[in-house]
């Protein structure tokens, strides 16, 4: 991972940046227009969303290129966002997200983190230690679409 990068809190007026890296990142693995078009709502982080919740940026040379965002509910937490830029995928960025992410659990006192997961990431989120307990199916565009839930133990 990039020496120059920082773990921050995001702030509530990040949510435009924040709904930009996810759109990005979500498009990078080639998804129809169709579906993101679907997807965008979802996708978007809103400013309400970071108050109520925990949300961290990770910024390289103070440009904020990937973010996550827990929703905890003990005993467990949900990780509902983490998205890296395309262009710095690769480097390290998403593991050090999920490591804080984990240490942010445990600083709160939970002790599972529940994970929906793109099927792209599934094998992200294995390496990780989350180890898949179930299957979301819906349909799309006539294409079943079967999303891994995962879990990892704290």
């Amino acid at each position: 991972m990039n020496d120059h990068c920082e773990f921050l809190r995001a702030a509530p007026n990040d949510a435009r940046q924040l709904t930009e890296i996810a759109l990005a990142a979500k498009r990078y693995w080639g998804y129809p227009e169709s579906w993101m078009a679907r997807w965008t709502a979802g996708l978007t982080i809103t400013p309400d969303f970071i108050s109520r919740n925990e949300v961290y940026v990770a910024a390289v040379g103070g440009e904020v290129v990937a973010f996550y965002g827990l929703i905890p509910s003990r005993p467990k937490a949900i990780l509902e966002h983490l998205w890296v830029l395309p262009g710095f995928m690769g480097k390290g960025l998403g593991e050090g997200l999920f490591a804080h992410a984990l240490s942010r659990c445990r600083e709160m006192g939970i002790a599972r983190l529940e994970i929906l997961s793109d099927p792209n990431a599934l094998g992200f989120y294995e390496r990780m230690g989350a180890q898949k307990v179930g299957t979301r199916v819906y349909e799309l565009d006539g294409q079943t679409r079967a999303l891994p839930i995962l879990e990892i133990e704290l």
